[in-house]
Formats: C-alpha cells, sequence, structure tokens
C-alpha cells in the first residue's frame, strides 16, 4: 500500500495544483464588484469565506473525496466538514479509530497592489503568475524566507494563501479521495476521518475546532471524539527544511488597553488630558521590558514568550485637538508556564499605567471577546486567549507520523535538504513558531462534559488535556503573509501521501 499511495499521491498532483490556483483566485471575482452586483471587498478574509467554502465542496463531490453529498457540508460555525470510512470492514463505528484533518480556509488581506508595485506586475495576488518578464526577483529573495533556485520556479504556486494555508486543505481532499480509492486495500480500515476547513482562523486562531470541541462534541459518541488531530498549517523552514511533523506551539492572546482622557482644543493641550501620549509611553515602556526579557519565561522546546503592540484605534475630534480615546492591543505569545492572567497584570502594573492613573486618566487593561459573526451567521463570543499544546515525542501518534514519513516520504527524496529550505529524506520533528487552528482543540481537563475513552491517549497537559496532535504541512513558514507568498508544489505529494497512510497505520499499530 506504501507503493500506491506514493504512486497516486504524485499522479494526483496536477489535480491539486488546479484546485489550489482556483481557490487562490476566487476573490478576484468580488473584490472589486459593487457590493449590489453581488461584490465583497474582504472576500477570502476571516467571515468572508463563502466562495471560496462553495467551490471546495462542489469540488470534493466532482472528484470523488466522499462516497456521496451526504458525507460533506457545512455545521452551525461554517466549517465545511468531510467524511470518509470503510462500512464494509467489519468494525462498529464505536470501536473505529477517529482521524481528524484540519485547514483553514480564510487569509490575511492580499495588499493586491503592493504585489504589483513591488514585484513588478508580473504576479498577481490572485491570479499568480501572470508574465515572467516583469518580476524582480531580488525583491522577493529579499521578502520571502525560502525560495527555491531559479530554474526551479515552475513548481511554485503563487498567490495570497497558496502557503497559508490553502494548499493543506486541498492535500486534505486529495488524501480523502485517495483513501476511498485504496479501501479494498486496507487505507480506511477500522478508521473514521473526518477532515475540516475550518473559518475565521487568521482573525480568531482555533475557533472553528473550538465550536468543535466546546459546542459539538459535548455528549457525542465515541465514533465523533478524535483520537489524532492532523493540522495540515506549513511546517516548513528556510533554515531546516520543507515539511516538518510539528508537535506543539506556543499559546496566544489579546491584550487590550483603553487610554480614556479629556479632548479639547489642540492650541491648549493643558485643557485636556492625552490618551495618545500616556499610551505612548505606555507602549515604549513594554516595549522596553519585551528586549530585556522581564517578565517572559523561556521553553527549551516551545521558545520564549513574545509581547509585540499589533493594533491600535484613536477616537478624536479632529487632528487640531487632543484625543478623547486611544486603544491598542499587544499580540502575546504564551509559553509553557506562563498564565494569561499573568500577562495581563503585567500589563496592568506598568508605571507608565500607574502614571496615568495617578493623573486623572481612565485605563482598562482586559482581554478581548471575539463576536463578529462568520460567514454562516455564528457568534463565537470567546475571549481571545488561545492555550498552547504539545504533544510528547513518544506518543504513538508522533511515532507513528515518523515512520510513515520514512516509508512514503523519504523514498522520494533524492537529494536531503538538510541546513536549507529543501525536502529532507530523515523526518523532522519540531514545532511550529506562529498560531495555529490548533490552539482551538484544547478543552479544560475537568470538564466532563466531553467523555474521551480511554484508548483514545489523549494528552493531560495542565489546565487542559487534547487528542494527540501534530501538523505537518506544505509551505513555510517565513513565507506566509508576505508579498510573493509561494508554495513549492513539489511538497504537495509527500503530504497527500502521508495523510492517506496515517490513519490506517496509526490504527494498526495501537490496535495490534
Amino acid at each position: 500500500m506504501d507503493d500506491k499511495i506514493r504512486e497516486l499521491a504524485e499522479a494526483y498532483k496536477p489535480l491539486a495544483i488546479e484546485i489550489l490556483k482556483e481557490a487562490i483566485r476566487i476573490p478576484a471575482d468580488y473584490v472589486d464588484k459593487p457590493a449590489d452586483q453581488g461584490g465583497d471587498p474582504d472576500c477570502g478574509l476571516s467571515n468572508h469565506e463563502g466562495p471560496r467554502l462553495e467551490y471546495l465542496r462542489d469540488k470534493i463531490l466532482e472528484i470523488g473525496a466522499v462516497d456521496g453529498p451526504d458525507d460533506v457540508g457545512f455545521d452551525t460555525f461554517g466549517n465545511l466538514v468531510w467524511t470518509v470510512t470503510d462500512p464494509e470492514d467489519g468494525v462498529p463505528p464505536s470501536e473505529k479509530t477517529v482521524i481528524y484533518f484540519d485547514g483553514h480556509t480564510d487569509t490575511v488581506k492580499a495588499l493586491r497592489p503592493r504585489w504589483h508595485e513591488t514585484i513588478g506586475g508580473g504576479i498577481d495576488a490572485y491570479l499568480g503568475w501572470t508574465d515572467a518578464t516583469r518580476i524582480d526577483q531580488e525583491f522577493l529573495r529579499r521578502e520571502l524566507g525560502y525560495l527555491p533556485a531559479q530554474d526551479e520556479w515552475e513548481h511554485l504556486v503563487w498567490g495570497r494563501g497558496s502557503a497559508d494555508q490553502l494548499s493543506g486543505v486541498i492535500c486534505q481532499m486529495i488524501a480523502t479521495k485517495l483513501m476511498r480509492e485504496l479501501r479494498s486495500d486496507g487505507a480506511l480500515q477500522g478508521v473514521i476521518v473526518r477532515s475540516y476547513a475550518t473559518v475565521a482562523e487568521e482573525d480568531n486562531d482555533g475557533g472553528g475546532p473550538m465550536y468543535l470541541m466546546r459546542e459539538a462534541l459535548p455528549g457525542a459518541p465515541p465514533e465523533m471524539i478524535p483520537d489524532v488531530f492532523i493540522l495540515s498549517e506549513p511546517t516548513g523552514s528556510a533554515v531546516d527544511g520543507a515539511l516538518g511533523i510539528y508537535r506543539g506551539q506556543r499559546g496566544r492572546m489579546q491584550i487590550e488597553v483603553e487610554v480614556t482622557g479629556k479632548s479639547c482644543h489642540g492650541s491648549m493641550p493643558d485643557q485636556g488630558r492625552n490618551p495618545l501620549e500616556y499610551a505612548g509611553a505606555m507602549l515604549t515602556e513594554a516595549a522596553e521590558r519585551h528586549v530585556r526579557g522581564k517578565g517572559f519565561l523561556d521553553d527549551a522546546f516551545l521558545g520564549r514568550g513574545t509581547r509585540t503592540a499589533s493594533f491600535a484605534t484613536l477616537e478624536t475630534p479632529s487632528d487640531c485637538a487632543v484625543p478623547e480615546r486611544f486603544t491598542f492591543r499587544f499580540d502575546r505569545r504564551l509559553t509553557a508556564g506562563e498564565t494569561p492572567e499573568q500577562a495581563v497584570s503585567d500589563i496592568d502594573s506598568l508605571a507608565a499605567v500607574a502614571k496615568a492613573r495617578e493623573d486623572g486618566l481612565q485605563v482598562e487593561v482586559r482581554v478581548p471577546l471575539y463576536d463578529q459573526l462568520t460567514w454562516r451567521g455564528h457568534r463565537p463570543g470567546n475571549p481571545q486567549i488561545y492555550p498552547g499544546w504539545a504533544t510528547p515525542e513518544e506518543h504513538p501518534a508522533i511515532e507513528c507520523a515518523a515512520e510513515v514519513y520514512r516509508r512514503v516520504v523519504s523514498p522520494g527524496i533524492s537529494a536531503d535538504g538538510k541546513g536549507g529550505g529543501g525536502l529532507r529524506k530523515e523526518p523532522r520533528v519540531s514545532r511550529w513558531v506562529f498560531s495555529t487552528d490548533g490552539v482551538g482543540v484544547p478543552v479544560p481537563a475537568g470538564d466532563e462534559a466531553l467523555q474521551v475513552p480511554p484508548g483514545k491517549r489523549w494528552v493531560e497537559a495542565g489546565a487542559f488535556r487534547h487528542p494527540a496532535m501534530f501538523g505537518f504541512g506544505p509551505g513555510h513558514e517565513e513565507n506566509t503573509h508576505k508579498i510573493g507568498e509561494c508554495v513549492d508544489s513539489r511538497e504537495i505529494p509527500p503530504v497527500v501521501a502521508l495523510y492517506a497512510r496515517f490513519p490506517s497505520l496509526y490504527r494498526e499499530k495501537v490496535t495490534s
């Protein structure tokens, strides 16, 4: 079966590229069209994924990635879900091993004019490579973390979302198609594979799986509870190589600071209290503390906690007035041992905050709620706190992922890319720097509403528990969210192969 999976994964690469390019292109039909003609300037962004998701649902049916229409659809949150299994394998559903795949379908803003200005006009954020003679190659090499040699650029798929993370979602689709076709060979023996194309991840990390784990699965039967959760977020490193097996990441939270002063005419600022200037002192002090590492822990595996100012709004009568209110946010990455409560306290205890309050300004430090409606009208309402996680390297899921890599990925790699951004012959087990949907999967350890049979081997980690999780996806972290975002299509077949081989092999190992 290893050989068949590897051969089919390579054979379906052109199909995967075709679907990926269209998924990237779709917003071009909407972003420049007036709203009264069906346009949407935010098409493809968080909570505006509808056209792309409807295309992917139709494509899942068209290519035979499921048995029929009843096996694919949208949940209440707006995630696209499809399921494959082998009803003839003789294993009762409640005794099957349940594997979840997850990849988000929203992107950050395309910044389409900037692509044209800086690249030279030959690559479009939606249309991809349009004119090879109008590409500033030096800019791309400066901008991106990793690019292969120029004579290999024919393998690249360009555009917003190519690496983050539409290529991973397309790999999920091709993998379920492949597993169905090899059902008689045992590719789905004793397993249920549930694949999710989630929404609103860029705005609300893990919101899709958070809905699933905390609202949809409590009270669900064993055949719905995941044994293993596989994330298709990019796992490439420009330094260490493409296609790592990532078993953890830091947590993330938003800390919002609202500073309310007293507005007045700008010609007599002594009559007011300027929240913008007081907030400037807060931002400066916070940045200096971060540089010194004051209040931050460092974990040997997950890395150091970090904090950076990431967003701001100003309420002012005019540009010739002392403003009334200034609100800003910190993006705080939490490593092992750090807590949201302490992270908030670190900001609330800044000397600049105390000075502002002493001088009569109001300062509120809080964790904001995410309350924007998804494209299907669901309001999450969750605090913007997203816990980190780590699956032990000795967990059977991580050991199995490494074995699958050696069986279906390594044989197709002739030269080891160790020391650069290329493919490596041996599996590289590591962790993400950035955030993924994985932060939505952990559930409170004391929450008894979600009953998990012991045989599912969930990970117990302090205040949370979660199924074994790991990531494996095309693309490089350093290329995401950038002008010139791209993915090397040669990474797609290995990802498809690992996805298609893992479920049955993992089942075999944990039940033998």
